[in-house]
């Protein structure tokens, strides 16, 4: 039950909020706790910021209240935005003074003035975010709410304080950042905001890839991400920002034979793996995991519609979605790359006999990585046929086994060849050359096959072999 009580909130930041009260009377300037930090406290929800604002210098009373808090401490400020913070206790601080902004429609750098708390309240995003908690003597701990947020959060709605037109209009991410926190809270959008979400949509052009990014990531680590996604493409921003994603959409039927919506499909894999995994990374992974199938898509007689090599094609993709995005282009890409590739593998040892050599070829090119793979390869799994699922997961659980045993058994995870080049060169005196790379593949062949141990005499025993049928000789 959600009730207005601030009171829990003070006292578990009890010596937080005295001495940023106490630097605010020292400064002579009233104070106040503001925006998300409150939202939560009166949801219950978890958080480690806590954002203050003033009516005067806001970098001064940080300075001030850090002081106060522990001698030593240098707030980080940032002159630019008239802010400045510093960690404490596990929570992170920052400090405003209170202001006004205008925006002019070219830009998202607003023109800044000094303003009161009332004002600091009005430029906020939603009702929900626009409460505050005095900290002043004579009203400390008092709710401070012009625009009803605190009805709008026990009615579970996401509206903005003033006109949504100029609220979005001045800063595009607000919409989605609306998204976002529909999304996070499982609240609604107000319609009247939604309308003018819908109308602002291509604003959103504006707003540099990193700051989208941030809140794309914030939505995919939501509990039920689809939610997310399908607000953005009914109000037209994932259009702009996604188009690959948003290419997903639709079936097409031909000659009876239809294929599923794989924008759906997509979503509920999503979904499905975020029960398993808050891998932000295997998350994108899911993503992407079947984003070339429009490009790769065919009819052929007798098959009905194909997307061969979509997981092929998807994986070159990886890199250019993750530079406009602006995502790191590092393991992390590379690990996304690696599950969109192999995403089929683990799922087309579910319809065949499961031999030993299947599996260390897939333990081979997963690597660490199969624990994740085979999450997503189940979460991917998204019949309506319940019996077909249980089919599926039973041989899954089968591939996992076999998994297991294979790797005791053989070692293959981080497999290293028992065989170098350079002890090949050194063995048979020769320079680097095609040689070296044929013994290297028979011998990595002839152990993913089982011809041999993943052993080191049994390797050397193999290279003489090749060696010798490729006219080489070893030195003395």
């Amino acid at each position: 039950m959600i009730s207005g009580d601030t009171s829990v909130f003070l006292n578990e930041h009890d010596r937080i909020f005295k001495a940023v009260s106490l630097a605010g009377k020292k400064l002579g300037v009233p104070v106040y706790v503001v925006g998300g930090s409150v939202r939560d406290a009166l949801l219950g929800r978890p958080c480690k910021d806590l954002d203050f604002v003033c009516t005067g210098d806001g970098i001064e009373l940080a300075r001030t209240a850090a002081r106060i808090l522990k001698p030593g401490i240098q707030p980080a400020v940032f002159k630019n935005y008239g802010t400045a913070a510093f960690p404490f206790d596990g929570f992170e601080l920052e400090f405003v003074g209170a202001r006004k902004e205008s925006y002019t429609p070219e830009s998202r750098n607003p023109e800044v003035q000094e303003g009161t708390l009332e004002d600091d309240q009005m430029r906020r995003d939603f009702t929900i975010n626009a409460m505050a908690i005095s900290l002043n003597e004579g009203d400390y701990g008092q709710l401070l709410d012009p625009f009803q947020g605190l009805e709008d959060l026990k009615a579970g709605v996401i509206k903005t304080p003033t006109d949504p037109d100029i609220t979005f209009s001045d800063d595009p991410l607000r919409m989605m950042r609306a998204v976002r926190f529909a999304n996070q809270l499982n609240f609604y959008i107000q319609e009247e905001t939604w309308e003018a979400l819908k109308r602002n949509c291509l604003r959103i052009e504006i707003i540099s890839a990193e700051r989208i990014t941030e809140e794309m990531n914030k939505i995919l680590r939501c509990k039920k991400p689809s939610y997310g996604f399908v607000m953005l493409d009914e109000c037209g921003i994932l259009t702009i920002i996604f188009p690959e994603f948003v290419r997903l959409k639709g079936g097409e039927e031909k000659e009876g034979i239809g294929h599923k919506d794989n924008f759906s499909h997509t979503l509920q894999v999503l979904d499905n793996l975020c029960k398993t995994s808050d891998d932000l990374w295997l998350r994108w992974a899911a993503v992407l995991h079947d984003i070339a199938k429009p490009a790769t898509k065919k009819f052929e007689a007798g098959e009905g519609w194909t997307f061969h090599g979509h997981e092929v094609v998807g994986a070159k993709w990886v890199p250019g979605i993750f530079k406009r995005f602006r995502l790191p282009l590092d393991a992390k890409m590379k690990f996304v790359q690696k599950m969109v590739l192999l995403h089929l593998r683990p799922i087309s040892l579910t319809k065949e006999e499961i031999t030993d050599s299947a599996i260390r070829r897939l333990l081979f090119e997963a690597g660490d990585d199969i624990d994740e793979l085979m999450k997503l390869c189940e979460a991917d799994i998204t019949s309506k046929n319940k019996g077909k699922v249980q089919r599926y997961l039973h041989r899954f659980a089968q591939v996992r086994i076999k998994l297991k045993e294979v790797e005791e058994k053989d070692r293959i995870r981080n497999f290293q060849p028992p065989i170098s080049g350079e002890l090949i060169m050194k063995t048979y005196g020769i320079r680097p050359g095609p040689e070296i790379g044929i013994i290297k593949s028979e011998i990595k062949e002839a152990i993913l096959d089982g011809k041999i141990r993943n052993d080191y005499d049994e390797a050397y025993a193999l290279m003489q072999q090749l060696a010798a049928k490729l006219g080489l000789h070893a030195i003395s």
